[in-house]
């Protein structure tokens, strides 16, 4: 009898258990699809509020014979990084220009960047009364004065550069950049060499960085890649601090942590980044890029020297460094039509 009490007991006791189990279940699955449409949401607004096109026909690069798919083959884009505090907020100028190329079959990504002071040549249809020749980053500013576009024009100017097609762009502002890493709980970055760099948003009161792993919040973090007149940074250049940087804000920003943070996030975006990837298509890179290993992005920089011409300090690229990158993208884009012989 005393035996079966006890079986009926622990029959009953399971039961609950079991019952207990499929409850906190159901909670939690619940719990997950909420919260995942609230990210869907949150994110889709965000993209919305942030695309802005490149009134492009075909919409496509006049470097692609036909438009590419974003899920299935290589693309690159180009990553404008802007400030408009010494204007006062008018007609703000690109501070940093990185083409990154993306192949989601061999989940491959590079970093090429741009020097900003790469002297081009810009034409009358583009830049109006500014043609003539100028420093690559210049083409943002003028852009928008001419009324030809910031970005159209900083696009072209890169393609025309590099001889490759710039597929979209992503175009952040530096308030965005300080916001968004503060918005992360901040970076840890490896910082290699000591430097100082002035601080914007505070009277250019000085930020001093020292050898070693460091957390930087969003005022350090853009000091920390936009230093480029110190000694150190013959040796520790910006761009390599640039590439470092951003490696280390993907693995932070892949974290389980962030996905508390979409709200404030997505609200950063959809006011000061503007992007010509529609929502669905950054949906499309997320799910293929999400598990990435920030450590494989490769990078690539470009050879040259600076020059003194008509009282302007330029960076004049090699023929020989200008082509070798260009082989090395058109590779990763996997074009076709190029000729290694006619790019040296």
């Amino acid at each position: 009898m005393n035996k079966l009490r006890s079986a009926h007991r622990k029959h009953k006791k399971d039961k609950r258990w079991k019952k207990w189990t499929l409850n906190i279940l159901l909670l939690l699955i619940v719990i997950v699809i909420g919260l995942g449409i609230y990210l869907f949401n949150q994110i889709y607004n965000a993209a919305q509020g942030s695309y802005k096109g490149l009134d492009r026909p075909s919409n496509k690069s006049e470097l692609r014979e036909q438009t590419v798919d974003i899920s299935d083959e290589p693309i690159s884009i180009l990553l404008i990084g802007t400030e408009s505090y010494s204007s006062n907020g008018k007609n703000g100028r690109a501070d940093t220009l990185i083409v990154v190329t993306l192949d989601p079959k061999d989940k491959e990504l590079t970093m090429t960047s741009i020097p900003r002071d790469t002297r081009v040549e810009f034409t009358v249809k583009e830049a109006g009364k500014y043609a003539g020749f100028h420093k690559i980053n210049a083409a943002y500013t003028y852009g928008s004065i001419s009324g030809y576009g910031a970005n159209k024009l900083t696009v072209e100017t890169v393609e025309d550069l590099l001889d490759i097609p710039i597929d979209e762009y992503i175009t952040v502002n530096f308030e965005a950049f300080r916001d968004i890493v503060n918005a992360l709980g901040g970076v840890t970055v490896d910082i290699k060499k000591g430097f100082w760099e002035k601080n914007i948003f505070n009277n250019d009161k000085r930020i001093y960085f020292e050898e070693g792993l460091e957390r930087l919040n969003g005022e350090e973090a853009l000091a920390f890649v936009r230093m480029r007149k110190r000694d150190i940074a013959v040796e520790y250049t910006r761009m390599e601090r640039q590439r470092q940087f951003i490696k280390a804000a993907i693995d932070q920003a892949i974290s389980a942590g962030t996905i508390f943070k979409v709200g404030e996030i997505s609200d950063i975006i959809s006011k000061n980044v503007k992007t010509s990837l529609k929502p669905s298509e950054i949906f499309a890179l997320q799910q293929t890029y999400s598990s990435m290993d920030p450590t494989s992005i490769e990078t690539f920089d470009i050879k040259g020297s600076n020059e003194m011409i008509d009282g302007l300090s330029y960076f004049i690229p090699t023929e020989e460094g200008l082509n070798r990158v260009a082989r090395q993208l058109k590779q990763i884009l996997k074009l076709d039509s190029y000729s290694t012989e006619s790019n040296g």
